[in-house]
């Protein structure tokens, strides 16, 4: 994987794929608006295939997304979004029958899935739970945190004798955008349940692969394509899972990013917007050292990376310029990269 699958020149990162998996927040909307071309985009794909909305916002409900992406004009029923509180019901089946009683730390995204398998909810550990599901919500606080630990703690620290009831989070996302900037996320509040008990939870969520598992049997999907905006999570999830991916530059990261990608968490296509799901996508050739992406050419010569030529368009020359360090072997670190491939 990583720009280097065979295609033919009239091909789209949509041949061959039976369901499309987009990430929200940065691929198709941005704050309260949508991304240019997201709606369009992803409405015209579903005209052929199972288009779902994969997220690791344990907040809302599934039937929440589903109003606020109809609201933006995208043709969405509840059942194609799925949560990693969804992913997380599956793993907490595995440890725990319905009729649990489950201590929340989170929101409606939580709650919502535990009603629906008959689980019970308390937020005390003094209820003596039999498991605890964790997931950001803004209310969040010390005492919320605090009722976790009691509940997780073991004496003496967890073994194999007693490892402790089933504990799991929702997903590890370190930061969350919000409105004012970059926010502390679940993996953060996590981290301190953690530094409490001494364990860790299972994980649900991106880029852990049940969130990935959940949505493949909920489309039926055998060949699906996950687009997203974050390489630690959706790229690197997707990796995990053996799905195809694609990166959006409309989010998180960028060509900065992109470059630098760990070969765990390289894209198998790089676009401007979702527009470019529908464009035909270049062929990466290679003669002679030099790589070309279209009209674009760039070569790695020693420690340097150089532009043979920018073959007058961006997109094409950070595709080549990716093929090319990444092809080259040679740590990011040390290579001198022109600023025009990042800026």
């Amino acid at each position: 994987m990583g720009l280097f699958r065979a295609k033919t020149e009239s091909s789209t990162p949509l041949d061959g794929v039976d369901a499309v998996l987009a990430d929200l927040d940065g691929v198709v909307y941005a704050g309260a608006h949508a991304i240019p071309h997201a709606v369009d985009s992803l409405n015209l794909a579903k005209q052929h295939r199972a288009v779902g909305y994969i997220t690791n916002n344990a907040s809302r409900s599934d039937a929440s997304v589903a109003r606020h992406l109809a609201d933006l004009g995208l043709d969405v029923e509840s059942s194609d979004v799925v949560t990693s509180p969804q992913a997380a019901m599956t793993l907490l089946g595995e440890h725990v029958a319905p009729g649990a009683l489950v201590l929340v730390i989170g929101g409606e995204g939580i709650t919502a899935e535990l009603d629906k398998r008959g689980y019970r909810i308390t937020r005390s550990a003094d209820d003596g739970p039999d498991a605890v599901v964790q997931g950001f919500t803004p209310e969040i606080g010390w005492r919320e945190l605090a009722e976790a630990s009691f509940a997780l703690r073991v004496e003496g620290g967890p073994d194999a004798a007693n490892p402790g009831i089933p504990w799991i989070a929702t997903n590890m996302d370190w930061t969350i955008p919000v409105a004012r900037g970059i926010a502390p996320g679940n993996g953060t509040l996590v981290s301190a349940v953690h530094t409490a008990v001494g364990r860790f939870p299972l994980v649900a969520g991106k880029p852990e692969t049940p969130i990935f598992d959940e949505a493949r049997r909920r489309f039926a999907a055998e060949q699906p394509l996950m687009v997203g905006d974050r390489l630690d999570t959706d790229i690197l999830g997707a990796r995990r899972a053996g799905m195809l991916s694609a990166l959006v530059l409309t989010g998180i990261d960028r060509a900065k990013q992109v470059l630098a990608a760990p070969a765990s968490s390289r894209p198998d296509f790089i676009l401007a917007d979702l527009a470019g799901l529908h464009e035909p996508y270049p062929v990466t050739e290679q003669a002679r050292g030099v790589t070309r992406v279209g009209a674009a050419r760039v070569r790695v010569a020693g420690n340097r990376v150089e532009i043979v030529d920018d073959g007058g368009n961006q997109l094409d020359l950070l595709r080549a310029a990716c093929a090319a360090i990444w092809d080259s072997g040679i740590g990011i670190h040390v290579l001198d990269v022109p600023a025009r491939l990042y800026s």
